[in-house]
């Protein structure tokens, strides 16, 4: 049986001040052809389908969309829960999905939900794990010893009763890095740190019962110890962070014999989030323009402030998110102290070392004025500052 593992939607998102509604919606279409290319029989959601409890209208009508076009291809759905997503909203009508094989569990009730499937030799279970907080596990099983997030989800999969002759499958939102008894995970999982978006981490050992986990909460596609355990990441850039990341969807193939075949399949956005450097007469050039649709994040290399650089390249690039600059005098300011800076030194003073530092030049008086201004405006200062 093939399926195809998704993550981390967050259908609705925004970059910056740009809606994404569209992309989402032609990435969605782009994984639709994957599956019909691919015939897949399933396709697991990993959490955080919506990018905020209270999704829009047109996020909504987006994932409707999506799940109505896989009913109608008479694919199965296993969906869970995120940290972004409201456990209620992402639950309503979950009996009626049902019915055409949208599976959802998006709230923890005290039980590990199961879906079976088989085709001729090949059974598989999936378990689906909503994302969990140690005490709503407390909850359910008072006697245990649950402390944190590790604590919980081993103690959910222990109490299920998981039959080791057939293929299991794990559906699951949680930060997991390292074994349970590792201080700090190393290597190509790349996620050490204790926690991620105020979530702790879960040790991958526990989930050695399951021939393949389908995670979601980070957005990179990367394995977690073995390869069988995976974050499919998100099938867009979300986030300048992520322009050099190579989205995917990952297509898994279980059979009785073979067991677990993994493949990542690239996906091409309509709209790229990209990161370019240099001069604005450099990055301007005609020679050096291309795909004018993306989402750009510009580094300007210029030893000048250029007036109104944002509305210069939206000409251009209508879709220019961030412009910062590189040059000596930014290169200054991060080898400067700051601390020593604002040592026993007042509000002019402080602004007129930092705009020295900047353009190597005085301030001139009407422009301490206008800082004096935003300054009180933002209660930096009170009125005697």
């Amino acid at each position: 049986m093939k399926f195809l593992h998704l993550g981390d939607l967050h259908l609705g998102k925004s970059l910056f001040d740009f809606d994404l509604i569209e992309d989402q919606k032609y990435i969605l279409h782009q994984i639709l052809d994957i599956a019909d290319k691919e015939s897949v029989d399933g396709v697991l959601i990993a959490g955080d389908v919506y990018d905020k409890s209270v999704p829009s209208e047109a996020a909504t009508r987006l994932l409707d969309y999506f799940l109505i076009e896989l009913t109608k291809r008479k694919i199965k759905v296993c969906m869970v829960s995120g940290n972004h997503d409201s456990d209620d909203r992402l639950n309503y009508g979950s009996t009626l999905f049902a019915t055409n094989q949208i599976f959802i569990s998006a709230v923890f009730d005290g039980t590990l939900h199961r879906q079976s499937f088989a085709d001729g030799d090949t059974e598989i279970d999936i378990y689906m794990l909503p994302f969990v907080k140690a005490s709503q596990v407390k909850h359910y099983f008072p006697d245990e010893n649950i402390v944190s997030y590790d604590d919980a989800v081993r103690t959910v999969i222990r109490s299920a009763d998981i039959n080791k002759n057939k293929k299991n499958i794990l559906v699951a939102h949680q930060f997991v890095s390292g074994r349970g008894e590792d201080p700090a995970p190393a290597g190509s999982e790349s996620i050490g740190t204790q926690s991620v978006g105020a979530v702790e981490k879960i040790g991958y050992d526990c989930f050695d019962v399951f021939d393949y986990v389908a995670l979601g909460h980070i957005h990179s596609s990367q394995r977690v110890g073995r390869e069988e355990i995976r974050y499919a990441g998100s099938p867009l850039k979300y986030s300048l962070s992520e322009v050099n990341n190579e989205k995917s969807v990952t297509l898994i193939t279980v059979t009785a014999e073979e067991g677990v075949k993994i493949e990542l399949v690239s996906l091409k956005p309509m709209r790229d989030v990209r990161h370019i450097k240099g001069t604005l007469k450099e990055l301007l050039d005609k020679k050096n323009i291309k795909a004018p649709e993306d989402f750009i994040y510009a580094t300007l290399t210029d030893e000048d402030i250029v007036n109104d650089a944002m509305g210069i390249f939206q000409q251009i690039y209508p879709n220019t998110v961030r412009i910062d600059y590189d040059n000596s005098h930014t290169r200054q300011i991060e080898q400067v102290d700051i601390s020593r800076i604002a040592e026993n030194k007042t509000f002019p003073e402080l602004i007129g070392d930092f705009y020295r530092l900047m353009y190597g030049c005085e301030m001139t008086e009407e422009e301490m004025d206008v800082m004096r201004t935003a300054a009180r405006e933002a209660g930096v200062i009170n009125e005697a500052g």
